[in-house]
């Protein structure tokens, strides 16, 4: 197993994706504090959960490459989950 720098992870849209189709929907979304020297580090977790609209990105802000990106690599991997296992998302 190898591990993805937090910068690639936001990078490909990831940390994007993560925010907009998990956290935001649930008041919370994942920072990612970009350091003096340009190196990227996860800085936490914004909590407002006592919003129940939950949160969103501001007009302008959501790039839709990643949107497609990240669409078509969950339909890939659901194909291959559910040959593999009878479903895409693992059960309770």
């Amino acid at each position: 197993m190898k591990r993805m720098s937090v910068r690639d992870f936001r990078a490909a849209g990831y940390l994007q994706e993560l925010n907009r189709r998990f956290l935001h929907p649930l008041g919370m979304a994942l920072e990612v504090v970009v350091d003096d020297d340009g190196s990227e580090r996860f800085g936490g977790v914004w909590d407002c959960r006592d919003d129940p609209e939950g949160m969103v990105y501001a007009e302008g802000e959501l790039d839709q490459e990643f949107v497609t990106q990240i669409m078509r690599q969950l339909n890939a991997a659901a194909s291959v989950r559910l040959g593999s296992f009878g479903w895409f998302l693992q059960p309770e």
